[in-house]
């Protein structure tokens, strides 16, 4: 471990007990950390995965636990409070004051990981976003039940799948005109005779005026249900900081994850922020959005590296993965609206490669997306992986004969 000096800090508080806030505590201790280190949660049960509450809805009865997943219980780690809701943070000179509904924390610094919270805007909805809600709608679900999804994203499309394999009879509502249209743009459309084929019926371009216990009310007219799930998006659990957040609320950090304000240094450098919740900067990338599931795995590194005056690892490309209605999608890099898109056929599947709008043979690739190819995912990650911008040869990259890493030199 360093030498402890005015910048590297003798004791640490992670708020957030999911990926991101267990990531952090195991980086501290697997770098040599050795000062107190406090694991702040609020959901009263040791740290899991969020990604298989959806995708194995009906597959897993309990959570995904970190502690079998990473190979390690972090819970042992630090002096870990699963119960104790943060409802106040301060920071000062001297250090970081945190108010839990289970008592106070003090500490030389803080790394908030608190994540997203799921957002309905009817309160007769549910959500899925913690173990709770999946155990909610896992026991609402029987077959012949009627479900009405509103949202047509990752979550939505993955519930949809998991259901209907379970013969519930599931309808999506989408107010957009393609599914997955703000994570894919128009490609979403390909994804569209995934839903019949899996039994689920899908309407687009149907905005939800009211949800009440009984169903929908849609501009096209009423759909009955016996059970609703908002899966309309997440914003991040960071209201209740105190601190200047970004229009979208997330904590805004520079490259290594220390919080970036006009506060002094000495106050700024005791505050580290990791996963959905950071408005984190990629040097290739830009500004990458919350929900890409790599940020929770691998920011916490670079942060700690650089809290403990580490060189820290080179940042990685943003990554989501999701399985839905019989398919896989694997989605790359950080999509900004305005790129052209061409259309790669595969021999099991297609990708879409999403590419700076400039004129010439060659264009920079700001982000990829691979259907039901898994081979192809792992060239493209190499691809993408290279060190600063990636540029590739516009009729190679349509040509399914030439391989990934051909693309570019």
């Amino acid at each position: 471990m360093p030498t402890a000096d005015s910048a590297t800090p003798r004791s640490v508080v992670v708020i957030g007990a999911g990926l991101a806030g267990a990531r952090t505590v195991a980086a501290l201790r697997t770098h040599g950390f050795e000062g107190p280190v406090t694991l702040l949660g609020d959901e009263g049960v040791p740290p899991y995965d969020r990604p298989p509450l959806s995708k194995e809805l009906f597959t897993r009865s309990e959570p995904a636990w970190l502690a079998d997943e990473l190979g390690a219980d972090v819970t042992s780690l630090a002096d870990t409070r699963l119960a104790a809701r943060a409802t106040r943070l301060e920071v000062h000179d001297a250090g970081v004051h945190v108010t839990t509904d289970d008592g106070d924390v003090q500490a030389d610094a803080v790394v908030i990981a608190v994540g997203s919270r799921a957002v309905s805007p009817w309160p007769t909805a549910l959500t899925l976003h913690s173990a709770a809600d999946a155990d909610r709608l896992r026991d609402r679900l029987r077959p012949g039940s009627r479900l009405v999804i509103v949202g047509a994203g990752w979550v939505g499309a993955e519930v949809a799948g998991v259901a209907a394999a379970r013969d519930v009879d599931v309808t999506v509502v989408e107010a957009a005109a393609t599914p997955l249209a703000r994570q894919l743009g128009d490609i979403g459309v390909r994804t569209v005779p995934w839903y019949s084929d899996a039994g689920v019926s899908l309407r687009l371009a149907t905005p939800v005026l009211d949800v009440d216990a009984g169903g929908v009310t849609t501009a096209a007219g009423r759909l009955d249900a016996d059970t609703v799930l908002a899966a309309v998006g997440a914003r991040p659990a960071t209201a209740w900081l105190g601190l200047d957040l970004t229009a979208d609320g997330r904590v805004p950090v520079d490259a290594a994850g220390r919080w970036l304000s006009d506060a002094p240094w000495e106050t700024r450098r005791r505050v580290w922020a990791v996963g959905d919740c950071a408005a984190r900067p990629h040097p290739v990338f830009g500004a990458v959005p919350g929900g890409h599931w790599s940020s929770a795995l691998t920011d916490p590194e670079a942060s700690v590296l650089e809290m403990l005056g580490r060189s820290q690892t080179r940042p990685t490309t943003p990554y989501v993965f999701s399985r839905q209605l019989g398919h896989d999608l694997a989605f790359f890099g950080v999509r900004h609206g305005d790129e052209d898109v061409v259309v790669r056929p595969l021999a099991s599947g297609w990708a879409a490669l999403y590419l700076m709008p400039e004129d010439g043979p060659r264009r920079v690739l700001r982000a990829a997306v691979v259907a039901d190819s898994p081979r192809d995912v792992v060239g493209l990650r190499r691809l993408l992986g290279r060190p600063g911008a990636v540029e590739v040869d516009l009729d190679r990259a349509v040509d399914p004969g030439v391989r990934w890493r051909d693309l570019a030199p």
